[in-house]
């Protein structure tokens, strides 16, 4: 396989240090590697990783029995892990984290970890986690918490792409109202009940601002609820569907276009793309909750069947027997937006009517991050 790799120049006398990116299929995961390498502006290969086949008996092979091992990937697809050894890798995604440690246990313990996000391994392994309030981690001096996940949206990047787009969706009224779909993650189900209805919400809220929709989904929406819910859009709308080939990905065009943007709320990395926007923000919940709309209106039996998938399963499991650390409530993250009037609920009424816009600095938490990470390295920073 051929690796993605990317040299920055640097100056001779401060040589950067060598950087691996540990990547997978992950969209959310890879954008959270990928920003952090892009501020840290250091050198990187990019390691692509694909899994077996036999996703669950090799995660409990290579991750509960063996912890530290590359049985998990499947190595004739994935980039290749071989000296020389990097001097840090920066990972994402419980997937790539045997492989992680296994480098660092590989190269004697000279390369560090840096990990995105929640490790289920012991804290005690990674030289930092950059992680957000989604997740219990306690306070550790090896734990940077930040308010948003990292991502590869900044002011620079949108103004790029609202040049190269602009000119494709004049046909389309403005103002537009750009909608982005999540899909099923753990508990939560975008069920083609909730997709029509947030159909019907969009369409309501661009016909009351006069303009068109620009809508899309992503790699876990179900079909059959995303054709529900663009059938109910009767406004001008551009529709763009994951992974279709014959169309290039218009998700930055979208998001520096938006006069407005409404985002399913499970998703905290679009979530945290949509707020450095600075324009207003709908988030819209697949939570089955009454209070926003959410009712699951399927079959008791249909509703048995997803609580028995393995992801729902293993959620529930890890509440009730894991420990505080392995939680997860994006509610956190959806309360830091609404409270601070940066975002509402699609559907509610909020005392003002509408979200306050309001630009997310973008840069704040990744400058943080890029400074805990140089701070691993303090030959590095005694030439600065």
């Amino acid at each position: 396989m051929t690796e993605l790799t990317e040299a920055r120049q640097q100056n001779a006398e401060q040589p950067a240090p060598a950087t691996w990116l540990l990547t997978s299929h992950r969209a959310g995961d890879n954008s959270q590697v990928m920003a952090l390498a892009e501020m840290l502006d250091w050198p990187y290969q990019v390691k692509k990783l694909a899994y077996r086949r036999s996703k669950l008996l090799s995660k409990l092979i290579s991750k509960q029995l063996m912890g530290v091992t590359l049985a998990g990937i499947d190595q004739h697809r994935s980039s290749r892990i071989e000296p020389p050894w990097p001097d840090v890798v920066i990972s994402a995604g419980r997937d790539n984290e045997p492989v992680a440690r296994w480098i660092k246990k590989a190269s004697g313990g000279r390369t560090r970890l840096v990990h995105m996000g929640r490790p289920w391994a012991p804290l005690s392994a990674f030289d930092l986690i950059v992680t957000t309030p989604q997740y219990f981690l306690p306070p550790r001096p090896n734990i940077l918490m930040n308010d948003l996940p990292l991502h590869r949206v900044t002011p620079e990047r949108l103004r790029r792409a609202a040049t190269q787009w602009q000119a494709q969706f004049a046909h389309l009224q403005r103002p537009y109202t750009v909608v982005l779909v999540g899909g099923n993650s753990g508990p939560l189900v975008l069920t083609r009940s909730k997709a029509r209805r947030l159909g019907r919400l969009v369409n309501e809220l661009a016909q009351a601002a006069g303009g068109s929709v620009l809508i899309s989904n992503s790699a876990r929406t179900p079909d059959v609820a995303f054709d529900d819910l663009c059938q109910e859009i009767k406004v001008p709308a551009h529709i763009y569907r994951w992974g279709d080939a014959a169309q290039e990905n218009p998700y930055f065009g979208y998001l520096a276009l938006a006069d407005q943007l409404v985002v399913t709320s499970e998703s905290v990395s679009m979530l945290a793309e949509a707020s450095v926007t600075g324009k207003a923000l709908f988030l819209f919940d697949l939570a089955d909750d009454p209070a926003h709309g959410g009712v699951d209106t399927r079959p008791w039996w249909q509703r048995v069947l997803h609580r028995l998938r393995y992801r729902s399963l293993r959620h529930r499991l890890t509440l009730r027997f894991g420990p505080r650390r392995m939680h997860r409530d994006i509610g956190n993250i959806q309360r830091q937006l609404t409270d601070s009037g940066r975002a509402v609920w699609l559907g509610a009424a909020p005392p003002s009517g509408r979200p306050v816009a309001i630009r997310h600095d973008v840069l704040r938490d990744a400058k943080r991050a890029v400074e805990r990470v140089r701070d691993l390295f303090p030959s590095l920073r005694e030439q600065e």
